[in-house]
C-alpha cells in the first residue's frame, strides 16, 4: 500500500507474475480492503502517507487480521521509526526504498511461508482443542448420561441468557456449560440422582457433590487455550453472596461473568428438572437473596417468557437425526438406561443408540417451524473456539 498511484502500478506490474496483488491508494483504503477481501497473508505499507501512516496503518490491519504477516517499505529509514514501526505493527520485514524486485520477491515469500506456519498451527491447535473436547463430551455421555443430559440442557439455557445480556464473544461461556458436569464423572449416581430431582443433600453426599466443579476444573485446565473454561467450571456453584465452593472469599462482579450466568443456570434447571413451573422456578430463586447475580436473574425472567416453539414427534431409532434433542430418557428393551432427556442428538449419540435394541419409538423435540431435519453432524452446539 502506498499513496502514490504510480508507486502502485510498478509494484503491481513487477510482482504479479510471482503472487496475487491488491493495491490500495493510503491507509483509509487500504482498511477497507483488508476487511472486505482479507484475510491476506502478506500486507507491505509505505511509512509516510498522508492522514494515516504506515505505522497506524499496519497496527490496525493487526486488529483486523492477526495472522496477517506485515511489512513496512520506506524511505526513511532511521532507528527510531523502524522501532517504532516493530512495536506497535509487530513487523515481519522493514525494507527501505529504493527495494530491489529480486529483494522484495524474496521478502515476500519468506512472509508467505511465514503466514502458513501460523495459519498452520492455529489449525492444529484448533482441531486439537475440538477433538479433546468431543472425547470429554462423549466419555461424559457413556459413562454418566444424566450428567450430560443436564449440561445439553443448560447449555442451551446459557446461550439464551447470553443472547440476552448480549454478551460478545461467547463461546468460552457456552462451551463451560457444556463441560460443566465433566467432574461428575467422580460423583456417585445416586447423589447425582438426589441432586438432578431437587432434592437436599445431607452433609456427606453434599461434601461429595461440592467436589464436581474442582475436578472439572482440574480435568479442563490442562487442554490448552481453555484456561478461561476452567475457571467458569470451577465458579459454576459459587454464590454471588461468595457462598459456596471454592471458598477463596470471591463475590460479586469478581466471580467470573460465564461462572454467574452458569449458577443461575444449573439452579433453575434443577427447580424444573423437580417439576416446578417457570414462575415457580423463578419465584423460589427470588427468594434466595444474594445467591444470584441481579443481572442475571432478570435475564432469565426475560429470556424464558416464552419458550422456543417444538413439536413433540416419535421417531424409531434410525429415523434419528443430528439436532434433534430427546424428549425423554432412553432404555432399552431390558429396561437400561442409555441415555436421558434434554440431549441434543449427534451422530455420536445416534450410532450409540442403534447399537442397542430398542424395539419402542423414541419421543424427540423438533423445531415446530421447520420439518426439515439435519443432515451435518455438530458433536456439540458451540462456537468454534478462536484461537487468536
Amino acid at each position: 500500500m502506498d499513496d502514490e498511484a504510480k508507486v502502485l502500478n510498478s509494484f503491481k506490474r513487477q510482482l504479479r507474475q510471482h503472487f496475487q496483488v491488491e493495491t490500495a491508494l493510503g491507509g483509509y483504503h487500504g482498511l477497507e480492503i483488508v476487511k472486505k477481501n482479507g484475510p491476506f497473508a502478506v500486507v507491505v505499507s509505505d511509512m509516510q502517507m498522508p492522514g494515516m501512516d504506515g505505522i497506524q496503518f499496519l497496527a490496525k490491519v493487526r486488529e483486523i487480521a492477526p495472522d496477517t504477516v506485515r511489512m513496512m517499505l520506506t524511505g526513511y529509514a532511521d532507528q527510531q521509526t523502524a522501532i517504532q514501526a516493530i512495536n506497535e505493527g509487530n513487523i515481519f520485514r522493514f525494507m527501505v526504498k529504493p527495494c530491489p524486485t529480486e529483494a522484495m520477491i524474496k521478502s515476500l515469500e519468506a512472509g508467505i511461508e511465514q503466514y502458513r506456519l501460523i495459519t498452520a498451527e492455529k489449525e492444529l491447535l484448533e482441531k486439537t482443542l475440538q477433538g479433546s473436547i468431543k472425547v470429554l463430551t462423549d466419555i461424559l455421555s457413556l459413562v454418566n448420561p444424566k450428567a450430560f443430559g443436564r449440561a445439553a440442557r443448560v447449555r442451551r439455557l446459557v446461550k439464551r441468557l447470553l443472547d440476552q445480556m448480549k454478551v460478545e464473544k461467547s463461546w468460552h461461556i457456552e462451551l463451560a456449560a457444556m463441560l460443566s458436569q465433566v467432574g461428575c464423572v467422580a460423583v456417585p449416581e445416586d447423589v447425582l440422582d438426589n441432586v438432578y430431582k431437587g432434592y437436599v443433600l445431607d452433609g456427606d453426599k453434599e461434601r461429595i457433590f461440592r467436589t464436581h466443579p474442582q475436578i472439572g476444573h482440574d480435568l479442563i485446565a490442562n487442554i490448552p487455550r481453555l484456561e478461561a473454561v476452567a475457571e467458569i467450571i470451577a465458579y459454576q456453584e459459587k454464590g454471588y453472596d461468595g457462598s459456596g465452593p471454592p471458598p477463596d472469599g470471591k463475590k460479586g462482579k469478581d466471580i467470573p461473568l460465564g461462572a454467574r450466568v452458569l449458577k443461575v443456570a444449573l439452579d433453575y434447571d434443577t427447580l424444573i428438572s423437580a417439576g416446578k413451573s417457570r414462575d415457580e422456578a423463578l419465584q423460589e430463586m427470588r427468594k434466595r437473596i444474594g445467591k444470584y447475580d441481579p443481572s442475571v436473574i432478570g435475564a432469565l425472567a426475560e429470556a424464558t417468557k416464552e419458550e422456543p416453539k417444538y413439536e413433540i414427534r416419535s421417531v424409531k431409532p434410525d429415523e434419528l437425526r443430528t439436532g434433534m434433542i430427546l424428549a425423554e430418557d432412553v432404555r432399552t428393551d431390558s429396561g437400561m438406561l442409555i441415555t436421558t432427556r434434554g440431549q441434543e442428538v449427534t451422530l455420536a449419540l445416534r450410532k450409540r443408540l442403534l447399537n442397542f435394541s430398542i424395539t419402542k419409538p423414541i419421543r424427540v423435540i423438533v423445531p415446530r417451524s421447520s420439518h426439515q431435519e439435519a443432515e451435518t453432524d455438530s458433536t456439540i452446539s458451540h462456537r468454534s473456539a478462536p484461537l487468536a
